[in-house]
């Protein structure tokens, strides 16, 4: 995949999954805007790809603000002269139940992860309309977003929302020749290390194991590295006709989500009442309802030595 003179934000990219996109982008050719809260952090990272023989600067910045958004933007443009794709990637976690969730722990989430999305993507668009040559905006999802998942309220509700960014800015920017996908990864990270069903595996990876096929493909679990050439291919030409979309990746598996969409319908002439409603819902939708969570598969039992 060849990126030769794109140029590329990538938000909250000091290590882990935005580490690996960053660093795919570059190997492919194109100049990286490395972000990470932590200038200590983005730093490293940044000297990571310069020294792997990649183009790279590091900035510095919370994302969740209009400034720090169009800081990123200007930092592209000033060292790069331009932008082309930007990666919504910087987040956090504050996991607990609803009934013990914090508003400070709604609201950090929700800043960084939503509101960061939005920030960073509107002042890319702005750039990519001023530039006339189009754009990528490569927004970063999560199966919680698209299924739920325990303890998540925050987290689920604005990765959700990411997804929705897409759709709804694929029609906004057609015209413009910017096309927005999101991105759904699974892989080892901090983040995913607090799974029950995937800690073991981030172990064995931590340790230097080798990762079974049945986590690389049932549980789409693997390196951060997996998930990365998803994010370089949207970032090419290859990808201009893709847009809108919402897609899997994470070890073996790389995977089309559909966006949601009526499983069944009736009608009853009148309107739905109540009662009609409890009438009608055993027959007609009670098979029909839909599943929440990840409902990971079971590991299978290991083969008996012989």
């Amino acid at each position: 995949m060849e990126l030769n003179g794109k140029v590329a934000v990538v938000t909250g990219a000091g290590r882990g999954l935005g580490l690996a996109y960053a660093g795919e982008l570059a190997r492919a050719g194109a100049a990286v805007v490395v972000n990470d809260a932590d200038p200590a952090t983005a730093e490293a990272a940044a000297k990571q790809i310069v020294d792997s023989g990649g183009r790279a600067v590091a900035h510095a910045a919370a994302v969740g603000t209009s400034e720090a958004a169009e800081s990123l933007v200007g930092r592209a443009v000033d060292e790069f002269g331009r932008l082309d794709v930007m990666v919504t990637n910087a987040g956090v976690l504050r996991d607990r139940v609803l009934w013990k969730m914090t508003d400070d722990d709604f609201d950090t989430v929700v800043r960084v992860h939503l509101k960061g999305t939005f920030t960073c993507a509107r002042a890319a668009a702005v750039r990519f309309r001023e530039q006339g040559e189009g754009g990528r905006l490569i927004l970063v999802g999560s199966p919680a977003g698209q299924r739920g998942n325990f303890g998540q309220t925050n987290y689920s509700a604005a990765k959700a929302g990411i997804v929705g960014f897409a759709r709804t800015w694929a029609m906004e920017l057609a015209r413009a020749n910017v096309t927005v996908n999101a991105v759904v990864p699974v892989a080892a990270t901090a983040m995913t290390e607090t799974i029950p069903a995937l800690a073991p595996y981030a172990e064995t990876m931590r340790q230097g194991g080798e990762m079974p096929p049945f986590a690389r493909r049932a549980l789409a679990f693997g390196t951060p590295e997996d998930a990365a050439g998803l994010v370089a291919f949207l970032a090419s030409d290859a990808a201009s006709g893709v847009t809108g979309q919402a897609v899997g990746v994470g070890g073996d598996r790389l995977s089309l989500w559909t966006h949601p969409t009526q499983a069944v319908a009736a009608y009853r002439d009148g309107g739905w009442g109540a009662d009609d409603i409890a009438a009608a819902w055993p027959t007609i939708f009670a098979e029909h309802e839909q599943g929440v969570g990840e409902n990971l598969p079971e590991a299978p039992e290991p083969e008996p030595s012989r």
